[in-house]
């Protein structure tokens, strides 16, 4: 992942005990991200979480979904060191790997995976790098294997909320190569990775959910 300039708010966590860390972000969204979990992932299997910031997210999954087995990602090794805080009493969580989903490859060392979480990072990259990750995600997905992607994205290629216009201009002006993402763009990402999308749902805070299925 290309190091990037990013505004103070784009991706906020502070010090907790034991080596972990809260995102307020993730505290908001958790219950709206497990009840999606509930409605699409499927019954059992492995599960991979990208970017799994703090951990706070993929333990809630966890613990929500006892029969999938989870395995959390993250560049940075504080919050690695988060993740695996939280997720020491969780003897359905791995110890957090270190990847880049931007990195093109890396789909060789988490193959067949049953279902791929992706919440809050499109907006943060580039969209070449996002035509990679996705990629990626088509290759490391088992026959049959589901995609949950969440985040904040442009509707028809228009912000659609004052609060999205405010953090889409606060993240460009630091670099013009990140922002919002158009959801016609996701689709059409999606079909040329042969992704098929199932849904496209409306998360609370204006966020959306693609929910998409490679093929059996």
């Amino acid at each position: 992942m290309i190091k990037r300039t990013l505004p103070p708010s784009a991706s906020v966590a502070s010090a907790a005990d034991d080596g972990k860390m809260v995102a307020p972000a993730a505290t908001r969204n958790t219950d709206a991200l497990c009840e999606l979990i509930s409605a699409h992932a499927p019954q059992r299997g492995r599960a991979l979480e990208i970017a799994s910031g703090t951990g706070q997210h993929i333990c809630a999954f966890a613990e929500h979904r006892p029969d999938l087995t989870w395995q959390p990602t993250e560049i940075d090794p504080d919050r690695r060191t988060s993740i695996d805080a939280y997720a020491s009493v969780l003897p359905n969580v791995a110890a957090a790997a270190d990847l880049n989903a931007t990195s093109p490859g890396w789909q060789s060392r988490v193959s067949q995976q049953d279902l791929i979480i992706l919440v809050n990072l499109l907006h943060l990259i580039g969209w070449e790098e996002t035509e990679v990750l996705v990629a990626e995600v088509a290759k490391a997905l088992a026959p049959g294997g589901r995609f949950i992607l969440y985040g904040p994205f442009k509707r028809a290629g228009q912000l659609t909320s004052e609060g999205d216009k405010r953090f889409h201009d606060a993240l460009t002006q630091q670099d013009p190569e990140i922002g919002y993402k158009n959801d016609n763009d996701i689709t059409e990402l999606f079909l040329s990775c042969s992704l098929e999308l199932l849904d496209i749902i409306e998360m609370p805070a204006n966020n959306l959910a693609f929910v998409a299925k490679k093929p059996a």
